[in-house]
């Protein structure tokens, strides 16, 4: 069963990590009301150019290796993990650059709404939700899938030790421009050094690398 639960005689949590929990809980509480409006609008869109789920979710690893849901607004085609397959059987640039990075950069399952909501961030905001439940944080590493975790090695530890985040060092280091080795440099030294005052920072430094869009597709 998903859970996004503290397993029994899992560590006690310091008093900065209450605080940044509280932190956590009111930005994630108070941007889905006043996003509301832009969240149902969204969600309108996405179903009248290509009629479907709206929403988007994925099993990915949480803290202490936990499995949640992640949630997403859907900015791709319904049938796009069959197309993925029949992608990476059918070409061998894009199975290499899959391997490399667990991303196609000009991935053409991405509805013309999707490619916007990726380039903007909006596709991220259904994850205030896991946030509230406690599943993610405002700020930590990205959430991974399990086929990922073998490429983190030994460092798979330093990820598991915190919540995975909306935002955090990878994102406002240019996200998908960045390899995979350094993301997982930027999960170790998060995981490393994570605290309120970290987290605000990350927090405000987030603005610019969204509304310049660095990395975004």
């Amino acid at each position: 069963m998903i859970t996004g639960r503290r397993p029994p005689g899992a560590p006690q949590i310091p008093f900065d990590a209450h605080i940044s929990r509280g932190l956590d809980i009111f930005v994630a509480l108070m941007g889905l009301l006043i996003l509301a409006p832009l969240l149902i609008t969204v969600a309108v869109l996405i179903y009248i150019t290509d009629p479907g789920p709206i929403l988007f979710r994925q099993v990915r690893i949480g803290r202490l290796g936990q499995k949640f849901y992640c949630y997403k607004f859907r900015s791709m085609r319904v049938d796009a993990e069959a197309q993925l397959k029949k992608l990476l059987a059918e070409n061998e640039e894009m199975r290499a650059e899959w391997a490399k990075n667990h991303k196609l950069r000009d991935d053409p399952r991405i509805t013309w709404i999707g490619g916007f909501l990726r380039k903007s961030s909006i596709d991220e905001l259904p994850q205030f939700w896991n946030v509230l439940k406690g599943e993610m944080s405002l700020v930590g590493p990205r959430p991974i899938v399990a086929a990922e975790v073998p490429r983190y090695g030994r460092n798979f530890k330093y990820y598991c030790s915190v919540r995975p985040g909306i935002t955090g060092l990878w994102q406002v280091s240019g996200r998908s421009d960045v390899s995979f080795w350094t993301r997982v440099a930027c999960d170790i030294a998060y995981a490393k050094n994570h605290c309120t005052i970290l987290n605000i920072k990350l927090i405000f430094a987030t603005v610019p690398a969204v509304l310049l869009r660095r990395g975004s597709y």
